[in-house]
């Protein structure tokens, strides 16, 4: 059995930590590396379980990874594919794989295997438009059951050729995948309703800096010329925006007041806003933001998640902690998973007065309207939490269990600790660091 997380709440979080590269920009930057057989030097690379994964994935195909985690630097180079298929084993592990298909499509006119994808369990989050999208392009994909999971083949025996494409939603996996495959495609692709999350704008900026010629649009428009001519790159990996957000909600919630180095004000706008909205206090400088309770929070707001430049859906639960703390009653409406709110039900156990709803709540009708999933959310507030023993379901539900458990008076136990090692490097540490009562117990030490 895993080791299992104590916390004793109670203490406001005080102090500096600084923030990593962001999880959801390093592990695209590893699968576009695979697009040539130059070298690519990535800084800022965090030390997390994410990363582990990628790099696995991409030595099992033929790159030679030399990664520094303590200086946080990972050099890659393919110079030549061992294979093209991806093991079953990998089935389940993230939702990399499939972006596979677009990176090696243009690499090697051999059959293109990945197992099916996986990820956190908040909702389908379906392939659909990135296999519209690549075969627009003249990929071949076809859907096969492999042992006990499925697999998806794809090939471009003819090569891949540019083309107009329209997303019917602006997802962010559909958009890098499309990318990926223009490059090396003949002619100019045009992807429009693209997303234009800073993750994607990273890796826009890291596949010119490769040899790509691509330009991004205002109206959510890209365009990509193709290209064969690459060239070694040495990138460094945006900040994590999720983390700077999670520890700004830590920070206020628990009355603390932390400064975050290395938070970006242009990524964390939206958020920001809403953190004014509810009381919560912050300086911008140029080294990073400061986060302080700044006096009582005050509800009666309404959150809606949505595509960037909108209030990223890795926010919300974090700040829904939040608004536990906050005097009033708010309404957070889900518009981009239809599954985000599993997590709730620990929270109520622990105190919180939260309620979830079918309709959408607030603001707009969203693609989940009259589906029956539950994606609206109205809390109640502010109400004392209480320790519990939780397991955690997902990454960022992670976090806003070890949020809740910083905000009680009582002692937590939470188990399922390799979700939050996915994706926050040295988080107990940071937190010790602000001052919280935290360390990593074995089962055999929780009282029954």
């Amino acid at each position: 059995m895993d080791d299992v997380l104590r916390i004793r709440g109670g203490k406001p979080l005080e102090g500096k930590i600084s923030l990593p590269g962001a999880k959801n920009a390093i592990n695209k930057l590893l699968i576009a590396s695979l697009l040539s057989d130059q070298p690519s030097i990535f800084t800022n690379v965090p030390n997390i379980g994410e990363v582990e994964i990628t790099v696995a994935l991409c030595r099992e195909i033929g790159s030679q990874v030399h990664w520094n985690r303590q200086e946080g630097v990972l050099e890659i180079v393919t110079r030549e594919l061992n294979t093209s298929y991806v093991p079953q084993r990998f089935c389940g592990a993230n939702r990399i794989p499939i972006l596979m298909i677009g990176a090696l499509l243009g690499r090697t006119d051999q059959d293109i295997i990945v197992p099916t994808v996986g990820g956190d369990r908040i909702g389908r989050r379906p392939i659909d438009f990135h296999l519209q999208a690549l075969r627009q392009l003249g990929a071949s994909i076809e859907y096969r059951s492999m042992k006990k999971e499925g697999a998806y083949f794809a090939q471009a025996h003819d090569g891949l050729t540019g083309a107009l494409i329209t997303l019917p939603f602006p997802s962010v996996g559909a958009t890098e995948n499309t990318i990926l495959a223009a490059v090396r495609a003949r002619g100019e692709t045009v992807i429009k309703n693209a997303a234009i999350e800073p993750e994607i704008v990273d890796l826009i900026l890291y596949l010119r800096n490769l040899g790509a010629n691509i330009t991004l649009d205002v109206d959510r428009t890209i365009h990509i010329q193709g290209t064969r001519k690459f060239y070694p790159v040495q990138h460094r990996v945006i900040p994590d925006r999720i983390v700077a957000a999670s520890m700004a909600s830590a920070a206020i919630a628990t009355k603390g007041r932390v400064f975050v180095e290395g938070a970006e004000h242009l990524h964390l706008i939206t958020f920001l806003n809403k953190l004014r909205e509810v009381g919560g206090g912050f300086q911008v400088r140029e080294e990073g933001i400061e986060f302080f309770y700044d006096g009582p929070l005050q509800g009666g707001l309404h959150l809606e998640t949505d595509v960037h430049p909108g209030f990223m859906t890795d926010w919300q639960q974090p700040f829904v902690v939040l608004l536990t703390q906050a005097h009033g009653v708010s309404v957070v409406h889900e518009t981009v998973y239809e599954n985000r709110f599993g997590y709730t039900d620990a929270l109520k156990q622990m105190g919180a007065e939260l309620e979830i709803f079918k309709q959408c709540l607030g603001g707009k009708e969203c693609r989940y309207a009259s589906q029956g999933h539950n994606h609206s959310l109205i809390v109640k507030g502010a109400t004392p939490l209480k320790g519990g023993k939780i397991t955690i379901p997902d990454l960022r539900a992670g976090f806003a269990y070890v949020m809740a458990a910083l905000l009680s008076q009582e002692e937590s136990h939470i188990y399922g600790l390799p979700y939050l090692e996915r994706g926050y490097e040295n988080l107990i540490e940071n937190l010790k660091g602000l001052g919280a009562d935290i360390e990593i117990i074995a089962p055999s030490k929780v009282e029954v």
